[in-house]
């Protein structure tokens, strides 16, 4: 594993962690003890397990055990030169629970990290105690941005993000309302410095089903119709209202689907939320998951 400069460990001072799944070794941060339940955090593209850091300090230090994994190909993971599905990213989680044996727990889920988050919850639904969703989607939508659709174009998206740094190193400031730190663009970038390690970043675009006919249709059909399954679970629903990517009618189906559950609609806060109102997020997550 690289090793991370001094001012990226500086914001994620996590001692890391690693499970090897069929695809490759999973890093992942376990805070490990805590008495008040178990806490998942999944990210998504083209984030890791940096984005929940300050969230995993708070969860932490209110007495919950924090689990949040890298995707295979993601962060501090393996970087398998190989195209992995939603099913084969929802199967990993799966089996890091089961290798920590973790039965009970709450989940936390942004970006591509809620169809993952709640492809588990939906085929396990005894196990969830509360969600957290946050600028994600699981359920299909053709609602797609110019940006992201140039990113998925056979040949000219994937060269341009492998090659060009053209999905992580745009994020930094695009899903963004306030400028990142010099460290925390650095802790954002910092796993995806050559072509060969952008690869999942690329995939990810790539694994989007926008009709029947792509191989993860099913797959997101299936995660979907799970959701039916968590009517009855608590949750929090936290958003950036000026997401380029997740916008508004994201959120208001989210909304619609989940009509019981708590809001928190920061207007003007971008994708990565919780650099832009992290201190308005972070505190309604810890007091939502304590009660």
């Amino acid at each position: 594993m690289k090793t991370l400069p001094p001012d990226v460990t500086a914001l994620y001072p996590f001692e890391p962690h690693f499970f090897e799944t069929v695809d490759g070794r999973m890093h992942f941060v376990d805070t490990q003890t805590g008495t008040r339940g178990n806490v998942v955090l999944l990210h998504g593209n083209p984030s890791w397990s940096f984005l929940w850091r300050d969230l995993i300090k708070a969860l932490s230090a209110a007495g919950f055990r924090c689990i949040a994994p890298d995707h295979i190909g993601m962060g501090l993971s393996d970087k398998p030169q190989k195209y992995l599905t939603l099913a084969d990213r929802i199967a990993h989680v799966e089996a890091l629970l089961a290798h920590l044996g973790i039965e009970k727990f709450s989940l936390c889920v942004h970006d591509w990290g809620g169809a993952v988050g709640s492809g588990v919850a939906g085929r396990h639904p005894e196990r969830i105690e509360k969600l957290v969703i946050t600028n994600t989607a699981a359920f299909r939508s053709q609602n797609i941005p110019r940006r992201i659709a140039l990113c998925k174009a056979a040949g000219i998206g994937p060269f341009l993000v492998k090659y060009f740094n053209a999905f992580a190193w745009p994020a930094t400031f695009m899903s963004v309302t306030k400028k990142l730190s010099a460290a925390a663009k650095a802790g954002f970038l910092f796993p995806y410095a050559s072509p060969r390690e952008r690869v999942a970043v690329a995939n990810f675009v790539r694994d989007i089903p926008l009709n029947s006919a792509h191989p993860t249709y099913a797959t997101l059909c299936a995660v979907e119709n799970g959701l039916e399954s968590l009517r009855d679970k608590p949750m929090l629903i936290a958003w950036g209202g000026r997401d380029f990517c997740f916008d508004d009618t994201f959120y208001n189906e989210w909304v619609q689907r989940f009509p019981q559950a708590r809001t928190l609609y920061c207007k003007d806060a971008g994708h990565y939320l919780l650099e832009d109102a992290g201190d308005r997020i972070i505190p309604a997550v810890c007091e939502f998951l304590a009660q």
